[in-house]
């Protein structure tokens, strides 16, 4: 943790999981997900509802979730030659001085997280630590600013990065400007761009995520569902029989009960007028 890269990936995520350093623990509702949490055997809570979720939940900067996490935290410590409690018996321990400050860099150390640091590869490392890419467009701020810190500028000068690195100026701080500050980052030490293991960071354009077709609702009653018959009305050079054939039969028969009553409209509405005619032929005569 003694080269900027590395410091400026490290904080992004902290930051990002602490709310810049406010929350040392999980804010619980609980949530129905946290209720989950209980019987999380993946995370070494038994399949009991004992209350294992809470007892584990959440803890320090990082968030250290689950018994198996608490066990492992534990076991890190003594290995390193740290007379530390056993979390698993006082979980509620990870919160003082020093183990608060050591669960962080537990972590970061026991996931290797240093080895995508020195790839600038932050999408990776929100993955390892999070399991997803939940905050990623958080995570991806706060690293740039943090960079821009580290590299001499104010936290929110990105044009004058940009322009200084000759990249297209608007402020953005996309793949190429992320790219660009890990390799300025790591040049500020000295003999560090020729490690192997340091490589420039990915630079991937990051696409919109198509939409969704929301398949119709099975919760909703048909008739409610906008869903169901737009599909089915829809996709230019489909023949009329093909159009037919994908209509749900509640739609169909809306359909037909439709064109019926529209028949049976226009043949009152003729007889009406066939009527009126004959009485005034018959007022005539």
């Amino acid at each position: 943790m003694d080269r900027p890269h590395r410091l400026a990936q490290y904080f992004a995520q902290l930051m990002h999981e602490s709310g810049d350093f406010r929350y040392d623990r999980e804010i619980w509702g609980p949530t129905p997900a946290q209720q989950r949490y209980d019987t999380r055997t993946d995370l070494g809570n038994t399949p009991e509802n004992d209350g294992d979720g809470f007892r584990y939940r959440g803890c320090t900067g990082m968030q250290l979730t689950g018994k198996d996490n608490y066990r492992q935290f534990r076991n890190w410590c003594r290995a390193a030659g740290l007379s530390c409690l056993d979390f698993v018996k006082d979980p509620d321990a990870v919160n003082t001085d020093p183990w608060e400050g050591l669960v962080p860099l537990f972590y970061w150390d026991t996931r290797d997280l240093n080895r995508w640091a020195d790839e600038g590869d932050c999408e990776t490392v929100t993955r390892k630590i999070n399991g997803g890419k939940n905050g990623l467009s958080d995570r991806f701020d706060r690293l740039a600013r943090i960079s821009l810190v580290l590299l001499g500028y104010r936290a929110d000068n990105v044009l004058q990065f940009q322009a200084d690195q000759r990249l297209q100026v608007d402020g953005d701080v996309g793949p190429k400007t992320r790219a660009a500050m890990h390799t300025a980052l790591v040049a500020l030490t000295p003999g560090e761009a020729a490690r192997p293991e340091v490589k420039a960071a990915p630079v991937t354009e990051e696409k919109p995520v198509p939409v969704p077709v929301t398949p119709p609702s099975l919760d909703a009653p048909w008739w409610k569902s906008k869903e169901v018959i737009t599909p089915s009305v829809i996709g230019g050079g489909a023949s009329l029989v093909t159009a037919i054939g994908g209509i749900p039969w509640q739609n169909l028969l809306l359909i037909l009960v439709a064109f019926g009553g529209i028949a049976g409209f226009l043949y009152w509405r003729k007889n009406a007028d066939r009527k009126a005619v004959a009485k005034q032929v018959e007022g005539m005569a």
